[in-house]
């Protein structure tokens, strides 16, 4: 496995296209301190990602897509984007703050995106709405 850094003027650009590629996909996020290991979410539908370097220097994470299972982890002050890829697959993303925290997202299944069989489903409505034809 290989880890890859992003230069943080490429943050935007990279997680924006990181969200889009992985929208629907299951992930855990983790954030490993001076506590040790704490898990944030399980296996929630990540909904974006995306860095604010314009007010504050943040990145949110945003999870959801079932009833009471929204989620958002903002990390203040990141210092670094990291990404774990193996034959050409995202396998994880690692943001590390200033003073070493690290929060790390893992996928529930890591498989190139263009193998992914089906069709996402609309936001609009939660995952157990009904639709009328």
């Amino acid at each position: 496995m290989e880890t890859r850094e992003i230069p943080r003027d490429q943050w935007t650009h990279f997680l924006d296209g990181f969200s889009r590629r992985h929208d629907g996909w299951l992930v855990t996020v983790e954030v490993l301190g001076d506590e040790g290991a704490q898990v944030e979410a399980r296996e929630l539908p990540l909904t974006g990602i995306t860095a604010d370097q314009d007010r504050g220097h943040t990145i949110s994470v945003l999870l959801g897509g079932r009833p009471g299972k929204d989620a958002a982890h903002i990390i203040h002050s990141p210092a670094a984007v990291r990404v774990e890829e193996s034959d050409g697959v995202e396998r994880a993303l690692e943001i590390e703050k200033e003073g070493g925290e690290k929060t790390i997202l893992t996928f529930r299944s890591a498989v190139p995106p263009e193998m992914v069989d089906g069709v996402l489903p609309e936001r609009s409505g939660h995952a157990g709405d009904k639709r009328e034809s």
